[in-house]
């Protein structure tokens, strides 16, 4: 047991100290502070900044209640300026940059308003979207004026239809904690995605590594494969979780600080206790399935370039576990998910989504994760038979027959 500890320090402590780790983390680190102020960002480059229109009011009568509706929606950076030379001259204005753009008024066929937008680009919608918004609500407003509507019958009008939705099983979840868990089963997706993508093929790469340079084969001799492939399996989730804190520390932080309420951002405010250890248990069995495989196919490649290719069967498995979860989080009674949250390689996602979205009998989750764990047992069994041979195997890896090999070369 010695061994296996010494396998997995130097697996962590190797990797934390590397350059590209400590490059890697604060670039990270500052995207995500960047990303947790950037409402403070667009302000500070933003401030004071106005964007004057011209107006061409062709009705005489429209360029007014614009102006009042745009105070009323508080776009406070857009100052209209009433035009009355040609559309040419409009246009040179804005080519000279004197104007950001230039809207023209008009009648419709129904005497309510149309109008056009000009400008250098119509890259950015964030004006002519405001634009269009206010006129769309001063339309609404005469057009209702027309027809004898007063503004209370308007209000009435536009007023969203009451729809409740009622639950009758005596344990379903209501809207609220639907939506809460929708917020978990995001958040494990994307963070099982990138840890077993992204850390599945550092494993892979750092027993590659290791079989180019010849060092494996000193290092199977005195280590059992088991004990060397978690060695490394373990030190990689160590070094992963290390990298998550610090990231997790810099934007709670820095969402803290902005006074976000974190938990109902991400929508997990009032989750129960049970679904989040359900989480932790599947995300941590769904990473040592998968890592235990990229162990393995690692260990038959000699050259660091050949690690994607062998890999890529994984990568797939990964991609398909996370586009059925997708599905699923709109039918999660589907047959389809049902059927998938039993099978090893999609149980990490679809079983955890089930629980966190229906109510799950305790046998379906007990006969998952057996199932799991059971997989991880017979993968770790045989990639341990793979490992030993395959660390001994130099030349491109090609084929899957490679296997067989590798095993055979155990054996010997």
């Amino acid at each position: 047991m010695n061994k296996f500890w010494i396998v997995l320090w130097h697996t962590y402590i190797t990797k934390l100290k590397a350059k590209s780790f400590i490059v890697i983390t604060l670039i990270v680190s500052l995207l995500t502070f960047a990303v947790t102020n950037l409402n403070h960002i667009i302000n500070f480059f933003n401030k004071d900044e106005k964007k004057i229109i011209g107006v061409i009011d062709q009705t005489e009568m429209f360029y007014e209640p614009l102006k009042t509706q745009l105070a009323k929606n508080r776009d406070r950076n857009l100052e209209l300026k009433l035009f009355h030379g040609t559309e040419k001259e409009a246009k040179q204005k804005v080519k000279s940059e004197k104007w950001d753009a230039f809207l023209t008024l008009a009648y419709d066929d129904k005497q309510l308003p149309k109008a056009t937008y000009y400008a250098n680009t119509i890259a950015d919608s964030d004006i002519s979207g405001k634009l269009e918004q206010a006129l769309q609500q001063l339309k609404t407003a005469l057009a209702t004026a027309k027809i004898g509507l007063k503004p209370e019958q308007v209000t009435q009008l536009y007023e969203p239809v009451p729809f409740q939705k009622i639950a009758l099983e005596k344990n379903a979840k209501t809207e609220a904690e639907l939506n809460q868990a929708r917020g978990l089963v995001y958040a494990l997706v994307f963070a099982m995605y990138m840890f077993v993508l992204m850390y599945g093929s550092m494993i892979a790469s750092e027993v590659a590594t290791e079989k180019s340079s010849r060092v494996m084969e000193i290092l199977i001799s005195s280590v059992s494969p088991v004990q060397q492939m978690f060695g490394k399996i373990i030190g990689v989730a160590l070094l992963s979780l290390t990298q998550f804190s610090i990231l997790f520390a810099v934007g709670f932080s820095s969402l803290k600080s902005n006074e976000y309420e974190l938990f109902k951002l991400i929508g997990i405010a009032h989750i129960p206790a049970s679904t989040l250890v359900y989480a932790v248990i599947f995300f941590l069995l769904g990473y040592l399935l998968y890592a235990t495989l990229f162990a393995t196919l690692g260990s038959m490649v000699s050259r660091l370039e050949d690690v994607q290719m062998v890999v890529t069967p994984v990568t797939l498995l990964v991609l398909a576990s996370f586009f059925i979860a997708m599905f699923g989080l709109d039918s999660p009674e589907s047959p389809f998910i049902t059927v998938t949250s039993f099978i090893p390689f999609f149980a990490p996602l679809i079983m955890f989504l089930r629980i966190g979205m229906l109510d799950v009998a305790g046998w379906e989750i007990a006969l998952s994760i057996a199932l799991l764990i059971g997989t991880i047992v017979f993968f770790a069994y045989i990639g341990a038979k793979i490992y030993r041979g395959g660390v001994l195997m130099y030349g491109r890896s090609t084929s899957w027959k490679d296997m067989k090999k590798a095993i055979e070369l155990t054996k010997k």
